[in-house]
């Protein structure tokens, strides 16, 4: 069975609903990133740290995985697939994906201040007070601006062994994610779908890759659909 790699980012989940703060001048729900996701941010202002996941969390509550989200599923009929997302929501997971790695953390997850192995699913709000085992604050599970990316070398590892990469809805100027897609094995085909594809140095060094120029919801079942045949 032929692998198949999924590189997914803020595009994909931007056609359900979910904001993106690139396409904002940095500015995320009208905040800057750095208030609200860095360590930094939040060692001056854990409250509104806590406050701006928790509108998150709220909103994901309110959007649904799309038809993008859901023909990546139908993959798995004939591949074997490993999602690596630089999103933070659940949507590849609510479309029924099997085997999601989150580069950048989850929303839907929380981690000790001080423990950072203690991670625990969330649902609800996080507040100051909210504790883990230890009796130490809790904070999202999230890889803020500045700090290291625990799962990238797994990613690279289901990037080297892929036959079939597909990026999705990414700029792919966010490093170290962007680099990713250099670690294609020779004679991998790869996939570029977005609707302004930015060419980076990685994939100009890169053969057999095709771009579609399209959305996430227009260009994924239809590459989707030619794979399956």
């Amino acid at each position: 069975m032929q692998k198949i790699a999924v590189l997914t980012g803020a595009g994909i989940s931007a056609e359900s609903g979910i904001s993106t703060f690139r396409d904002a001048n940095g500015l995320w729900e009208n905040h800057d990133v750095n208030e609200v996701a860095s360590p930094k941010g939040w060692d001056k202002n854990p409250e509104l740290v806590l406050d701006f996941y928790n509108q998150r969390r709220r909103q994901l509550k309110t959007v649904q995985p799309n038809a993008a989200h859901v023909a990546l599923k139908r993959l798995e009929e004939k591949y074997k697939v490993t999602i690596v997302t630089q999103n933070v929501d659940n949507l590849h997971e609510r479309a029924a994906s099997s085997s999601i790695i989150h580069l950048h953390g989850e929303l839907n997850k929380v981690r000790s201040t001080e423990y950072p192995n203690l991670i625990y699913d969330w649902e609800g709000d996080l507040n100051i007070g909210d504790t883990c085992e230890h009796g130490r604050q809790l904070r999202p599970h999230i890889v803020w601006f500045g700090e290291m990316v625990p799962m990238l070398e797994p990613a690279i590892t289901i990037c080297e062994n892929a036959d079939i990469i597909i990026i999705i809805g990414t700029s792919m100027n966010v490093y170290p994610a962007a680099g990713i897609v250099g670690y294609a094995k020779k004679g991998a085909h790869i996939y570029y779908i977005d609707p302004k594809p930015n060419i980076s140095n990685e994939l100009k060094h890169l053969k057999n890759v095709r771009i579609i120029a399209k959305k996430a919801t227009e260009g994924v079942p239809e590459l989707v659909e030619s794979l399956l045949k």
